[in-house]
């Protein structure tokens, strides 16, 4: 008991620290882009602010990393909802399936029911990983006689939802795809990321200029979720597609688009009604 309690110690410790740091690194970047921003930086109401978006997201980032044993193997059945199009759901950089647990549930209650999660690994490029989405999406579209399924990314989900759609010709095989808190121009903190994957989302990389340069597919309803003060997603400017429809939230952090009621209302929004 002494171990686990410690353990659980230790990993919230982690997270005050990886929170308060990439917040930092947020509030250096905005000052610096606005002088207007250093005469406000130490009043109530910012640092109110600032304190709030941090213990949000501290609690997020800590429920979702208590979560992740919980899907480490793959439930025995998926839904199958005759008539409704499958919506998989495509979680970020070092998170699986269970980060999408609250999620899950807050769609189910607004009538999406066929929502289908998929395990990402962390450690394998981004091609592995398009591989694996498209192999899954087939995998629906026969044993669910569908012709297109819906796609949700989250973070690095949606970059990997980008590159089956534009480059990886998934275009005929989905409906709508919604991307949430995704570094469509990189992040700044990606360099931080140990892993295949931080090579492709560094700002400028050749594999971002590639899906900068190729077109989005006509035939697919796309949609573009992010918030202002998003602490991985840096600046925040880099989740913005000009290209497309953008809903631009508040107040909320990169794990709190998960949770936060605002952003699961934007997403359900987006895929329309059942």
């Amino acid at each position: 008991m002494d171990i686990i309690l410690t353990t659980l110690q230790v990993l919230l410790l982690i997270e005050i620290l990886v929170v308060t740091l990439s917040y930092s690194m947020c509030w250096y970047e905005y000052a610096n882009s606005n002088p207007l921003l250093m005469a406000e930086r130490f009043r109530p109401r910012s640092l109110w602010l600032a304190l709030s978006l941090i213990t949000q997201e501290i609690f997020f980032n800590y429920l979702t990393l208590l979560l992740i044993p919980l899907g480490l193997w793959s439930p025995r059945k998926q839904p199958h909802v005759k008539g409704e199009t499958p919506i998989l759901l495509l979680h970020g950089l070092f998170n699986n399936r269970a980060s999408w647990f609250w999620f899950k549930w807050s769609l189910r209650r607004r009538g999406f029911r066929n929502l289908v999660t998929i395990n990402l690994s962390s450690y394998h490029n981004e091609e592995a990983l398009t591989e694996q989405v498209a192999k899954r999406v087939d995998e629906l579209r026969h044993s669910q006689n569908v012709e297109r399924v819906h796609l949700i990314g989250h973070s690095m989900g949606g970059i990997i939802a980008r590159n089956y759609l534009q480059l990886r010709g998934g275009q005929d095989k989905v409906e709508r795809c919604v991307f949430l808190g995704t570094p469509h121009a990189g992040s700044k903190l990606t360099p931080f990321a140990l892993s295949p994957l931080s090579n492709a989302l560094v700002p400028n990389s050749e594999f971002l200029k590639r899906l900068a340069s190729a077109e989005f597919p006509a035939q697919v309803k796309l949609f573009n979720i992010y918030s202002s003060k998003d602490n991985i997603v840096l600046p925040a400017a880099s989740a913005h597609l000009a290209t497309i429809d953008n809903v631009i939230l508040d107040r909320i952090g990169h794990t709190g688009l998960l949770y936060r009621r605002k952003s699961i209302e934007a997403v359900a929004a987006a895929l329309g009604s059942v």
